[in-house]
């Protein structure tokens, strides 16, 4: 017998690009007629799950849906269970951008949690090729389907930019203020640049140590209040700045091209998986300065590369990145495992 899946989501809340993907993939799923929900956690849940009671799974919940990081104690036994991996955080190239502390925690904390989700979920899902191959590799070896988060179009598409070469060519970055996301690398890279150059950066309260360094051509927009705000920055920006070492998968970049902006990023491979270098954006080796400055004055003096980019970048993102084709394969995950057939794996 057929059954409409109904998915309950209990979330931590981090304030990351993992919460804005649940919010997207529920409203998506509402949108479309399916009942689900989510159940948001604290941010402690993640490092103390004793110190939080365990919400009670909805009645009408017929499967679960959870980031590989969130602790088993919060995950009923009674219902099918799909786990997305969103991060590489174990692969070795990880290691350079983490303290002692941080490497600790994810060894000896994270990655056993990891493994038992993904021993125990029904569907395992990576959100990238890179997030899969390095699982098996550092976590354990299961079957890992590779879904791709996808951005609305609807939202996320070029806009009517009032940007003119007579003004300074400007970057954004958005992302979280952290090592990991290269924003140690944004001054050194803004100071070569000098006045011709101006970046807009969403650094917020976590930047503030940080801005006795950096020159006047970075400006801070605080932190951006939504996705309309985000493509709202898109619009009035001339490319993305993205100087990243590590992503499971790179949305910001994805979002950036998909509203018109050339990406200037890290050739790390998430980021290889999304921009096509030369095409709708250009690849710089990881930590070196020197090849961000040259990208960038590069795309910002050649106007026929720039604007060919601005044109092609939207329309692969359309094709490869729709968030409509996400949230049709995550429906597809659904409907099999909560298929009379399949049964619950505990």
């Amino acid at each position: 017998m057929h059954t409409t899946p109904a998915i309950w989501f209990p979330t931590i809340k981090t304030n990351t690009g993992t919460d804005v993907f649940t919010k997207r993939l529920v409203k998506g799923l509402n949108a479309r007629g399916i009942k689900a929900e989510i159940t948001w956690l604290p941010l402690r849940a993640e490092y103390a799950p004793w110190t939080v009671s365990a919400p009670k799974a909805p009645d009408w919940a017929t499967a679960v849906h959870v980031n590989t990081w969130l602790h088993p104690r919060f995950i009923p036994s009674h219902l099918p269970l799909v786990a997305t991996l969103h991060h590489a955080i174990h692969h070795p190239d990880a290691r350079s951008y983490k303290g002692w502390l941080r490497a600790a925690y994810h060894k000896h904390w994270i990655a056993p949690i990891e493994r038992r989700i993904m021993k125990r979920a029904n569907k395992v899902i990576a959100v990238s090729q890179f997030v899969a191959d390095s699982a098996r590799q550092t976590l354990i070896d299961v079957p890992i389907q590779v879904i791709h988060n996808g951005v609305n179009n609807e939202v996320f598409k070029p806009g009517q930019s009032v940007r003119n070469s007579a003004t300074p060519y400007r970057l954004l970055f958005v992302g979280s203020w952290m090592a990991r996301k290269g924003v140690d690398l944004l001054t050194p890279i803004m100071r070569e640049l000098g006045d011709e150059f101006e970046l807009h950066y969403t650094g917020g309260h976590a930047a503030e140590k940080d801005k006795a360094q950096m020159p006047p051509n970075m400006i801070d927009l605080g932190r951006l209040q939504g996705d309309a705000e985000v493509a709202d920055a898109m619009h009035n920006a001339d490319a993305l700045l993205f100087p990243s070492r590590s992503e499971g998968h790179p949305l910001v970049a994805i979002e950036a091209m998909a509203c018109g902006l050339p990406a200037v990023a890290t050739h790390i491979s998430p980021l290889a998986e999304v921009i096509d270098h030369g095409e709708t954006g250009l690849l710089c080796e990881l930590n070196d300065v020197d090849a961000f400055v040259a990208a960038l004055k590069n795309l910002s003096k050649n106007r026929q590369l720039h604007d060919a980019m601005c044109r092609v970048a939207p329309y692969r993102m359309q094709e490869r990145f729709s968030e409509n084709e996400m949230i049709k394969k995550y429906l597809h995950v659904y409907r099999d495992i909560t298929s009379p057939a399949l049964g619950c794996r505990t």
